[in-house]
């Protein structure tokens, strides 16, 4: 038998000390790896207005990891060799990708590279304590090209037959064609840009992010990003619409800077819906407790 020391039990733990000197030598390495890669993913985010949120992605998770930092500081690490298999296997997609110049494939090895280097290093609890800001960081690739056009042009349509429907409502006349809607004073044409992918790929990032902050069960976290679909497709739709009325008034406020701002104004106002979609949930559930209470 191990002999138990008196008062042991009231002994404070023992604080682990935060290694900060390996973590900056895998980030050194990874950076090495992955400048090329990474620098191309950020001249993307520059010049692609559908991934103008993946500026912010890297720096909300970062924040969100540096929360997590009390969490592993009197958590003892438990190197898991299963992360070098992952960081092997993202380092083969890496140099695949490299060679057929896959850049999905290229930039989501860096993800994977992380989730294996704190595997291998810290094992299983540290990855499920840091797994949710790892998980964001795909939100910072842009889709395959392949996959985005099979989701814009139904997209397409859809916003265009909702935004047909919204201006026959409100008595204005109207033939669509396709994703082509001719109106008495202007002929307007959604094209990709206007298909909502945009404002679809935002939402659903930030409704995890506000989910992660603002709500703690986890299937209310998942309403909400399941909500952002619909919210998205409506909110788009309502801009089409929109820019089919005003410009029966003055039809160069379908285009340039106006037509910019409009879209930013619908965004806000989608993101309204949803954090009021929440609000929602949460009187409701009450409600519900207290008559069950």
């Amino acid at each position: 038998m191990t002999p138990t020391l008196a008062g042991s039990q009231t002994a404070n733990p023992v604080r682990v000390a935060f290694a900060w000197g390996t973590i900056g030598w895998v980030s050194i390495l990874l950076a090495a790896c992955y400048g090329p890669v990474l620098y191309a993913l950020v001249q993307r985010w520059n010049i692609d207005p559908d991934m103008g949120h993946g500026f912010f992605v890297p720096v909300i998770a970062g924040y969100i990891a540096w929360q997590k930092r009390e969490s592993i500081a009197q958590l003892a690490p438990s190197p898991n060799w299963w992360g070098l298999g992952i960081m092997i296997w993202a380092a083969l997609q890496l140099y695949i990708g490299t060679l057929g110049a896959e850049l999905f494939l290229a930039r989501t090895s860096f993800v994977f590279s992380i989730a294996g280097a704190v595997l291998l290093l810290g094992g299983t609890r540290y990855l499920r304590i840091f797994g949710f800001p790892i998980f964001l960081l795909l939100f910072m690739i842009p889709i395959p090209a392949i996959i985005y056009n099979q989701l814009t042009f139904p997209l397409q349509i859809l916003a265009s037959q909702a935004g047909e429907k919204m201006i026959d409502l409100l008595q204005i006349p109207v033939i669509r064609e396709g994703n082509v809607l001719i109106l008495p004073q202007q002929t307007l044409n959604v094209v990709e840009a206007c298909s909502g992918i945009r404002s679809l790929l935002t939402l659903t990032f930030l409704a995890l992010v506000y989910g992660y902050f603002f709500e703690k069960r986890t299937w209310v976290r998942i309403t909400l990003f399941c909500a952002t679909i619909p919210i998205a497709i409506a909110a788009n739709a309502g801009r089409v619409a929109f820019t089919g009325v005003i410009s029966q008034f003055n039809p160069d406020l379908a285009e340039g800077w106006f037509h910019e701002a409009q879209g930013w104004v619908i965004f806000m106002i989608a993101l309204a819906i949803l954090i009021a979609f929440h609000q929602l949930i949460i009187r409701t559930t009450n409600v519900i407790q207290r008559k069950h209470a």
